[in-house]
């Protein structure tokens, strides 16, 4: 038999065998895209582009339909925090749970975690020079915005999400998602990163906040009011001098990765310890030198670097810092918190209006 008949007769025997299998092959196939849940079951909204200008604002078919980004701090979401779900405003589907939703800085509203995964299609971006991973609705393919590694725990993601891709509804109104990464199983809550808190005063802490985040291990960190009489004092009642607050900050970090020493040593080193009820032009008790501790460890620690302090010689005049028991924190108005990344981006002076001074 010649040999191209031989590779013909082969070819046709691989194609017979081929055919058959198929439905097999397919089978397993949706056999196996059923165990992989919700994800392959989502009804997918397909419009026309004509069909979508018609239904979106032109900022909304911008941003998407055609990836674009909002101005930054410019969407109505990002110092938003009412109870409630958000869901894509393009097609109703639900993707973000204010129980997840926090201030990163950035400018756009941020969140840990969506509501589902399989309600959140992820893409590779390789647009302005740089790699991203682009987020969209699974379900109607709408542009949500970005995914950076730079979230805080537990899940250490931030979803970076454009304000008119988002349609929010009150919890009030019954909707609220509550199901997301955050509501760990037990098992992996075991694993998550052991945290510690510290919160000290030392001046505007708007500054203050900037310096702590960024030192490597601190996972967060919240500006308000600690020290004083008044519950939940406003920033203008803290500011008549009147209420005993200390504008403070509170700090959640990894004490494997930094130790509360050496948070004690970079608070000694970047204000005067030694001024009383003040930091450099602002003056008041609400600008005092302050170490709040949360243990007996956090307290011997910070007496003794005191101590060490005084006997070094480092400071002509006495430390004036007080070590007093952490008391009930009150968290400051939303427009203060990472105001100075927010608001002052690159800028190398003080604080403005507080004029606090960032060495």
């Amino acid at each position: 038999m010649k040999p191209k008949i031989i590779l013909i007769l082969t070819v046709l025997i691989v194609l017979t065998a081929y055919l058959s299998l198929k439905p097999a092959f397919k089978q397993d196939s949706k056999a196996e895209q059923s165990k992989k849940g919700e994800k392959t079951m989502l009804k997918k909204v397909e419009k026309t582009d004509k069909e979508w200008k018609e239904m979106l604002t032109p900022e909304q078919y911008r941003v998407m339909r055609k990836r674009g980004t909002e101005i930054a701090f410019s969407g109505k979401y990002n110092d938003y925090y009412e109870k409630g779900s958000y869901f894509c405003a393009g097609c109703g589907t639900p993707l973000f749970s204010s129980k997840t939703k926090y201030d990163h800085g950035t400018g756009w509203p941020s969140f840990t975690a969506p509501v589902d995964e399989n309600h959140i299609a992820y893409f590779d971006d390789y647009s302005h020079f740089m790699h991203r991973t682009e987020v969209r609705c699974a379900v109607c393919g709408a542009h949500l915005g970005h995914v950076f590694d730079d979230g805080p725990e537990p899940t250490y993601k931030h979803y970076c999400i454009n304000s008119v891709s988002l349609d929010f509804k009150p919890a009030e109104e019954g909707v609220e998602v509550t199901k997301s990464l955050n509501d760990q199983p037990a098992e992996k809550a075991k694993k998550a990163v052991k945290s510690e808190t510290a919160t000290f005063a030392a001046g505007c802490f708007w500054g203050v906040e900037y310096k702590f985040r960024q030192i490597p291990g601190v996972l967060k960190t919240e500006v308000g009011y600690t020290g004083g009489k008044v519950k939940n004092p406003t920033y203008k009642q803290v500011c008549t001098d009147k209420t005993g607050h200390a504008e403070a900050i509170k700090i959640t970090f990894d004490p494997s990765r930094i130790s509360y020493e050496s948070l004690l040593e970079f608070f000694f080193s970047f204000h005067d310890p030694t001024q009383l009820n003040r930091q450099g032009p602002d003056i008041g008790k609400q600008y005092r030198s302050s170490v709040f501790y949360h243990s007996e460890e956090q307290k011997e620690a910070a007496e003794k670097m005191v101590k060490q302090l005084e006997k070094s010689g480092r400071f002509r005049r006495p430390i004036a810092t007080e070590i007093v028991p952490a008391s009930e924190f009150y968290r400051a108005e939303e427009y203060h918190q990472r105001y100075y990344e927010k608001r002052m981006k690159g800028s190398q002076g003080g604080c403005s209006t507080d004029s606090c001074t960032i060495k």
